[in-house]
């Protein structure tokens, strides 16, 4: 009987797909929801678009449309100026789940398993019933291949529907169209523009283009030209290898030598390495690695942690740079005050990572709620599960006070007029789920990330700091304008002078830099112009002066960079003024009768502590 019953349960026995099982466990990949199917598919689109023009060296010029289909779905256009995709590639690449080019590879990417695109084309093919168009075309002379695709989901084969070849009117590129049932909404941080936003931030090089359903467009313009640098192809590192992998590895090499493997097939290990790795594991280095018992292979796996080896190359990483996270930061936020960092590279399970943070402080920000966190993985924004996120906890056990942030209770998200943007990069990103919303709690994450937000937040504190001490100068200053031309009038009745020009008292009683700026003499309808500077304050001040003229500039003075801005001409000055230093700029200009100029402007420096000149606004940002 026992028999009996084993043969026909055996009988029930089959193996699935991966469509099938995802098919059923959508919500797996991000599928829940129905505002957030339509942010990960468009999520997983634009990210096949971001890294096919990044590989291409082309600079992202991305749109994406949304339409209404019917009351309860979305149509989703995703169009590129990429590379385009070979005719015989589209199928698999859009209909075949975990087909990819990335997932053996070890460098930075976005995608990396070979699921996203396709997952989003399943999606859409389950709730609509309705396959994916897709366009895609190579160069100028190619033909554009129009495909409709679904997927098999018993075999994870893709489906042609429909195949011809039609006009297309861009050069080169890839189009894809999914209708889908999902919901589009605005105003919160998870949706799509709020995607697209923080998308632009950490890839300033890329331009995006959303159009919503009601018509209206946004544009997401890019801030830099410059492309981001292409990161590079690595093999394993030892650290952090497990021991199946290290048996698998071994077991399919080609190379008949221990010693030749461990030369050839991992980084950072040269002959020396590998000879001391082989003392180390008493193993024979002419040995074939495919001959190597399980004992064997476990001490060798513990030679990889005493045996000192250089930490794995960072070129494959591609990094955003402070500079450019900065403009990122800039051209999305209204704000006083911006700081950004990159950290040096580290090293987790053998995988190198660079943690990248920015702050962005003041402004148009609100006061009174939690500080907005960005987080991004590899340049792919996180907008789920912010609470289980390595880099939400990383902020959570940091002590805000003593960033003059309010934190109540001392722990937990602070409070203010803040954003908080922290960019991971690594070869292999550790995501708490296939969904990949969160980065789980690596050590050795968790602490560079806490790193770099303490580097870029002591600069906030100092920023803070100096805007406490040039308020209370502001206020004296204030008070010393009102009172001082009462007395300087009253003084001048009594004695029967001209009242004097006050800003040299006022500038020695601040301590300030000193602008002052006289007509010296005429001649012929030609005037002579004289500034005088001189720092009462007690350190060194480096600035530049701009003085501009509706005036013929007859002669500029020799130290002065000469330019024509907005139709009149201008001199700019590099000025440099130790404590209690004094010097003079003179230059001439022709005009018919008395010259009327406009007051000087200086950069560089902030208004309170000058006088006799307009600031200009420069970088938001303090060092340290």
């Amino acid at each position: 009987m026992a028999n009996l019953i084993a043969e026909e349960l055996a009988k029930k026995q089959k193996a699935i797909s991966v469509a099938e099982f995802f098919e059923k466990n959508k919500q797996i990949l991000g599928f829940d929801s129905a505002p957030r199917c339509l942010i990960t598919c468009v999520k997983e689109a634009v990210d096949n678009a971001l890294d096919a023009c990044e590989d291409a060296g082309i600079l992202p010029d991305i749109l994406v449309q949304i339409e209404r289909a019917d009351r309860d779905n979305c149509r989703v256009i995703v169009e590129d100026n990429g590379p385009g995709i070979v005719k015989a590639q589209i199928p698999k690449i859009f209909a075949k789940l975990l087909y990819g080019s990335r997932f053996h590879v070890l460098r930075q990417s976005r995608g990396q398993q070979g699921i996203g695109i396709s997952a989003a084309v399943l999606y859409s093919q389950l709730t609509s019933g309705k396959p994916s168009k897709i366009i895609s075309k190579i160069g100028k002379d190619e033909p554009a291949h129009y495909y409709e695709l679904i997927i098999d989901t018993q075999t994870n084969e893709p489906e042609i529907v429909a195949e011809s070849i039609i006009e297309w009117d861009r050069p080169h590129g890839t189009r894809t169209e999914m209708e889908m049932t999902a919901t589009y909404v605005r105003g919160r941080r998870q949706s799509v523009w709020e995607y697209l936003k923080d998308t632009a931030i950490v890839n300033p090089h890329a331009r995006l283009t959303l159009i919503e359903p009601n018509g209206e467009e946004e544009v997401f313009e890019r801030a830099t030209n410059e492309m981001p640098a292409k990161p590079n192809e690595i093999r394993p590192h030892p650290e952090g290898i497990e021991l199946g992998t290290l048996i698998k590895m071994m077991r399919y090499t080609e190379r008949y030598k221990l010693i030749s493997f461990l030369m050839n097939e991992f980084a950072r290990i040269g002959r020396t390495t590998a000879e001391d790795l082989c003392k180390t594991a008493n193993l024979d280095p002419d040995a074939n690695p495919n001959d190597l018992s399980r004992d064997q292979t476990v001490r060798l796996l513990e030679a990889f942690k005493t045996v000192r080896i250089t930490a794995p190359p960072t070129d494959c990483l591609s990094p955003i740079g402070k500079d450019l996270i900065y403009k990122g930061l800039e051209k999305e936020y209204n704000v006083d005050f911006i700081s950004t960092a990159t950290r040096p590279p580290a090293v987790h399970s053998g995988n190198p990572f660079i943690v990248e943070a920015g702050i962005a402080y003041g402004g148009d920000l609100p006061k009174e709620e939690k500080v907005t966190i960005l987080r991004f993985a590899n340049r792919v924004p996180l907008l789920y599960q912010q609470g289980g996120c390595a880099i939400t906890h990383a902020m959570e056990r940091m002590n805000w006070r003593q960033y003059e942030l309010n934190q109540p209770g001392g722990t937990g998200i602070p409070l203010g007029p803040l954003v908080v943007s922290i960019h991971v990069a690594s070869t292999k990103i550790p995501f708490t789920s296939e969904s990949k919303d969160a980065i789980a709690d690596i050590p050795e994450i968790v602490d560079e990330i806490e790193l770099a937000i303490r580097g870029v937040a002591r600069n906030l504190r100092n920023y803070l700091s100096r805007q406490k001490l040039l308020e209370k100068r502001r206020e004296k200053e204030e008070i010393i304008k009102k009172v001082l031309p009462k007395l300087v009038e009253k003084v001048s009745s009594i004695v029967g002078k001209e009242e004097p020009d006050i800003k040299p008292i006022v500038a020695k009683i601040m301590e300030n830099i000193l602008i002052q700026r006289k007509i010296v003499g005429q001649n012929d309808g030609q005037y002579g112009v004289s500034i005088r500077l001189k720092n009462f304050g007690e350190h060194t001040r480096t600035f530049k002066l701009y003085e501009l003229s509706k005036y013929e500039m007859v002669k500029p003075d020799s130290d002065a960079k000469v330019v024509e801005m907005d139709g009149e001409m201008g001199q700019i000055w590099k000025v440099s003024l130790k404590a209690d230093e004094e010097k003079s700029i003179q230059y001439m200009i022709k005009c018919d009768e008395a010259p009327e100029l406009s007051i000087p402007m200086v950069e560089g420096i902030e208004e309170e502590l000058v006088t006799g000149a307009k600031t200009l606004e420069s970088r938001k940002d303090v060092e340290e």
